[in-house]
């Protein structure tokens, strides 16, 4: 059974004349006649039964025409369906984030993307960066907002922003006092309040003071870097803290910003997705929204 022959069988029982039918198909009468005749021997049954001036449908004619009208209404359907994704009139898109990340960049990502794309929805996964390396490389989210390095060899990633990182200490550390920029070294015999594993910015966290020679002295960790920094304001220790993720003057625990000396530490923030899966356009709109969002977002 061909596509095709549905079209002509619906044509033939609309017109309920073989000419006026193949003049609607554009093809010769005696073809659809022998198209006709090769799907009824295929299906063993009559569809129509044939007069000297018209064609009439049999009972299994009208459940066939029902059911190839819903086929090819499905059809259209799938196509009209198709086309609106392809222009990107509608559509589903599953964005990982981690959640202090994700609270500082997507309310200027997602308002954008929503004007330009008002019919695409937008499905939010918060989790910690492991757990999110590996929903995407399982196809579980489309694209993910992670932090540099990634441990799942299956991910490619996009660039988005470098971010600069500074040290919070408590308001009383001896180092607010000297006003110069912190070298990384002089920090080894510190206390430090780090997140938990599991989380991408901590490994940043541990390989910036292994640069430096030495191994920090964790004495608390945290699954959130809000806790972190009221722990830093407390006086608990100190800690390295993405710029955006710095407090505002209003709020109740405010830790001390110190700058580093140069080469200034950052991190890299991607997005990223399993490699050699198809990116659908959506994926490729919010990809570009983002870069143009936050593009100065550390300037």
């Amino acid at each position: 059974m061909e596509f095709r022959q549905l079209q002509y069988v619906i044509q033939i029982a609309k017109e309920k004349n073989f000419s006026r039918a193949a003049e609607k198909l554009h093809i010769a009468q005696p073809s659809l006649s022998q198209q006709l005749s090769k799907l009824e021997k295929e299906i063993g049954v009559l569809l129509f039964r044939r007069t000297t001036n018209s064609v009439e449908l049999t009972h299994a004619g009208s459940v066939f025409v029902a059911k190839a009208q819903g086929i090819l209404d499905n059809i259209e359907q799938l196509k009209q369906e198709l086309d609106d994704l392809a222009h990107m009139r509608k559509g589903k898109l599953v964005v990982g984030s981690l959640p202090i990340t994700g609270s500082h960049v997507l309310p200027l990502v997602l308002p954008v993307f929503g004007k330009l794309y008002p019919e695409i929805e937008v499905v939010l996964v918060e989790d910690s960066s492991s757990r999110l390396e590996q929903l995407t490389a399982s196809g579980q989210t489309d694209l993910s907002l992670l932090s540099l390095p990634l441990e799942d060899p299956s991910l490619e990633w996009v660039p988005i922003i470098d971010e600069e990182i500074c040290l919070a200490v408590p308001p009383e550390h001896p180092l607010v006092k000297t006003n110069e920029p912190v070298r990384i070294a002089d920090l080894a015999s510190e206390p430090f309040i780090v997140l938990k594993k599991g989380q991408g910015f901590r490994q940043i966290a541990i390989e910036l003071c292994s640069s430096a020679g030495f191994e920090p002295r964790i004495v608390f960790e945290s699954s959130n870097i809000e806790t972190v920094q009221s722990l830093v304001a407390a006086g608990m220790g100190i800690a390295f803290v993405p710029k955006m993720m710095t407090r505002a003057k209003w709020s109740e625990f405010i830790p001390i910003y110190l700058p580093f000396a140069a080469p200034v530490p950052s991190r890299t923030l991607v997005i990223a997705s399993r490699k050699g899966r198809y990116l659908s356009k959506a994926a490729e709109a919010f990809i570009e929204t983002m870069k143009n969002t936050v593009s100065d977002f550390d300037s």
